[in-house]
């Protein structure tokens, strides 16, 4: 625990976008501020990025009088970036440090000069373990500094948080989304949507983002005549990593949809399918897009038109329409459910800070969901969505997906 007073906190939000990081920002000086206002917090712009390079601001009694309002925003107010302090080679590429520095003591150097004691990383687990291991190198360097992270992705595919930040945002948002995309069914006969759902290896997002379309279509209150009808409008497929499926299986059934409503439309995990283009690509020799984490580009891959192509001529479709809700739904403010949860988590965050704990704060679902600054070690992604959990195979069982 801390021996000595907080002086100076830092934070900074990383990664890609999720409906929290706005509000987890202005929550965390709202903390500060009531509790510990002689506190002097800073914000590192641009992620890592803005560590590296010393790029920060202060947070000046004008802001954190009107630091509330960052909740009703999407986006990050202090800019986001993807850098990995261990991976040299980009960080030098990218012009963030010299050739032959190492990231870690770049950054180590600039908390030093700005004499931070408290640095709040709002990101997923890239972000945090990233934090991990910058935290890991100051200690073995002589420098305590407490590192307090929040859990962001819209994923919610962190280990071992049961409900990451921003995700219950990202399927409301997304549902809205396919709300009036799939209103398109009625500019074309025998039409295919595809809608793809932001989830690299988890298909928690497309199964919520699916349940939420289909409560709606439920209580929407249809005339029931030609195209305003439920079936119409209904979700027919949902497809997740998770779930192994087999595509000559459900094109037959799609196909029986297809030729009795005129239309199918598809909810898509982008993560689902990866193995088989990946593997299709390597095989034919062409390069996977790869980010500076390791992970396959899935923007670069697109599995939403590799799952077109397969249907398509399967279903006998005239027209197909594939639509990505990622960039749609990630971005928008946070909603009530996640304000509360995030609310919960920075007050948490500040007070942890200032017991000189460290961790990134969730709801430990090993430890009986406790609220808790769970220990960076214990924190991975890639939690796979349970496609056991009521609420999905009730979800299978009303749209007729065995």
């Amino acid at each position: 625990m801390r021996l000595v007073p907080v002086t100076t906190v830092a934070m900074l939000t990383a990664g890609g976008l999720a409906p929290c990081l706005s509000s987890a920002v202005g929550g965390l000086i709202e903390r500060y501020s009531a509790i510990a206002p002689d506190v002097r917090v800073i914000a590192y712009r641009n992620g890592y990025a803005g560590l590296l390079t010393g790029d920060s601001v202060e947070v000046d009694d004008r802001l954190r009088a009107v630091a509330g309002r960052l909740h009703g925003f999407g986006g990050s107010p202090i800019g986001n970036s993807r850098v990995k302090l261990t991976n040299a080679g980009d960080c030098m590429k990218r012009g963030l440090v010299r050739e032959g520095e190492d990231p870690l003591h770049v950054a180590a150097e600039q908390l030093r000069r700005d004499g931070v004691d408290v640095l709040h990383t709002i990101g997923g687990d890239d972000t945090n373990g990233t934090a991990a291991d910058l935290a890991a190198y100051l200690r073995g360097n002589g420098y305590e500094l407490t590192v307090v992270g929040l859990p962001k992705t819209i994923d919610n595919d962190v280990i071992p948080i049961r409900q990451s930040l921003g995700a219950w945002t990202a399927a409301e948002q997304g549902a809205l989304y396919a709300r009036n995309i799939i209103a398109e069914h009625s500019s074309n006969p025998r039409m295919l949507v595809v809608h793809e759902v932001m989830g690299r290896n988890c298909g928690w997002l497309t199964a919520a983002t699916a349940l939420a379309h289909h409560q709606w279509v439920k209580g929407a209150g249809f005339t029931e005549w030609l195209e305003n009808s439920a079936e119409r409008w209904d979700v027919h497929g949902v497809f997740v990593p998770e779930r192994p499926f087999d595509i000559a299986d459900e094109a037959r059934r799609l196909r029986d949809i297809m030729d009795r409503d005129d239309g199918v439309n598809l909810f898509i995990s982008e993560g689902a399918g990866v193995r088989e283009i990946v593997a299709a690509m390597e095989a034919a020799g062409d390069e996977v897009p790869r980010d500076p984490f390791g992970h396959v580009k899935l923007d670069k891959v697109n599995p939403g038109a590799w799952f077109a192509k397969q249907f398509a001529e399967a279903l006998g479709a005239e027209k197909v329409l594939v639509q990505k809700s990622g960039y749609f739904s990630r971005s928008a403010p946070a909603n009530a459910a996640d304000l509360a949860l995030i609310r919960r988590c920075t007050d948490f965050a500040v007070d942890a800070a200032l017991r000189g704990e460290s961790g990134v704060i969730g709801e430990d679902e090993e430890r009986g969901d406790e609220l808790r600054a769970i220990e960076f070690e214990r924190i991975a992604g890639g939690k796979a969505f349970d496609t056991a959990t009521p609420w999905f195979t009730e979800l299978l069982r009303d749209i007729g997906q065995a």
